[in-house]
């Protein structure tokens, strides 16, 4: 494996500037599931303002390094991440952050530093929550809560904020984590689930008909986009009557437009594509809150949380810090739907290269469901991975490996991974199937 030896240097750096139902049971009905670089690195340089930046690695490979450094790392000693989470984060997010980590805009202090009542980090929480408005358009009657304890701790405070004991509450099973929070709902409320893809594998989605509410359901839960399976809700659920939508868009969130005004409570963890782990966003139709069980722990109660505006107790502050920067960057470069256009033409590269292999490379969920985020594919055996998984790391590309519950291979291709990391993964892809194809 290959030993990475680092050298530090300082380098001038100027910060960007900060922007400010019925009880009739019903059928759920499914529309069609059919569907659907970075910023120049020239900055004018100031000498009050400086940061620490890491050299291009050195390699140490047992002589088998490649014969041009830039074979392997970008013009900075990146490699292309292809983690499910926590995840490649922008370029010049990082770069902002680096330059703002030791003196925050002039403050004198780090964010991680600053007391989270203090007027410099209120100014950060609601730039994020301003930012996140604006992207998906938030209406005035949603609040939006930045939490803690990942979207896990979310299965367990949508019952205990949503239902009474004893309410049923319906899920439709896609994947992992849908099951996850089922089995977690079946604690605080009456959790059953209405449709399951387990059968098939989790490699499709319920089509129209497929499935029907339990009658008085408080809510329907989905997991919009499965990051083990590969699985994604193109549209949602309509026609519920007086019954909930909720989503955990944990591995979307952020990369298309949505109409918020659908749902009653949207949550994701952070660490896909909005920002590092740490932090959970919920986003709440406000006359829900104030319901909560009387077991609810009071950090897990989304009223409370709201009243406080997120700052109940110390909040995860660097881990929101980046998030309002990641905000910001996608605001700059167009907004959720320049992000789609963008991950659409990713995903599509990626999935040509696999379904034009002839079966030496093959991805098992169906066409009209699968995820712009999250690509599972397989080859013919698990020797033949492990030789594709290593070659790609000595080229720079990582995190490749399929969940462990499934193996595999999987790539996941976030709104920060670059159209230049798609390419190299299919070069390699092709170079691959032509050296083993028998």
């Amino acid at each position: 494996m290959a030993v990475r030896s680092c050298q530090l240097q300082t380098a001038l750096f100027q910060p960007r500037d900060f922007v400010q139902t019925s009880h009739r049971a019903s059928a759920v009905r499914f529309p069609s599931l059919t569907g659907s670089s970075y910023p120049s690195q020239s900055q004018s340089v100031s000498p009050c303002c400086c940061r620490a930046v890491l050299s291009t690695p050195i390699l140490k490979d047992n002589g088998k390094q490649p014969q041009n450094q830039n074979e392997t790392f970008d013009d900075e000693g990146r490699v292309f991440n292809f983690a499910a989470g926590p995840a490649t984060l922008p370029a010049s997010v990082l770069k902002q952050a680096q330059a703002e980590l030791y003196n925050w805009r002039g403050s004198g202090m780090s964010v991680m530093e600053m007391s989270h009542r203090g007027k410099e980090f209120l100014s950060v929480i609601q730039n994020a929550e301003a930012s996140l408005r604006s992207l998906l358009n938030i209406p005035d009657d949603y609040a939006v809560l930045f939490l803690q304890g990942g979207a896990t701790t979310q299965f367990s405070s949508v019952p205990l904020n949503l239902c009474k004991a004893g309410d049923a509450a319906d899920y439709i099973v896609t994947g992992s984590w849908s099951d996850k929070a089922f089995k977690e709902g079946q604690k605080y409320c009456n959790a059953k689930v209405i449709w399951s893809g387990k059968s098939a594998k989790y490699t499709s989605l319920p089509q129209a008909g497929e499935s029907s509410l339990t009658p008085g359901a408080r809510f329907l839960h989905i997991c919009a986009n499965e990051t083990i399976h590969g699985v994604e809700f193109k549209d949602y659920p309509t026609h519920l009557g007086d019954t909930l939508l909720v989503a955990d868009m944990s591995s979307n969130f952020c990369s298309k437009p949505v109409d918020v005004s659908k749902f009653a409570l949207i949550y994701a963890g952070a660490q896909k594509n909005v920002g590092p782990s740490g932090v959970t966003i919920v986003i709440v139709r406000k006359d829900l809150l104030g319901n909560a069980q009387p077991i609810t722990p009071v950090m897990l109660d989304y009223k409370i949380q709201a009243d406080n505006n997120s700052l109940y107790n110390t909040p995860p502050c660097y881990s929101i810090y980046i998030c309002d920067l990641v905000f910001s960057d996608l605001l700059e470069k167009g907004g959720l739907e320049a992000a789609e256009r963008r991950n659409i033409e990713k995903a599509k590269l990626l999935y040509d290269a696999i379904d034009s292999s002839n079966g030496f490379f093959k991805c098992p969920v169906k066409g009209e469901v699968r995820s712009l985020m999250n690509v599972p594919f397989t080859m013919e055996t698990a020797e033949l991975e492990a030789s594709f998984l290593k070659e790609a790391a000595e080229q720079g590309m990582v995190q490749l490996k399929g969940h462990r519950s499934v193996g595999g291979i999987r790539a996941s291709i976030y709104n920060a991974m670059p159209r230049a990391g798609i390419e190299k993964l299919v070069a390699l892809m092709k170079s691959f199937q032509a050296r083993h194809s028998s």
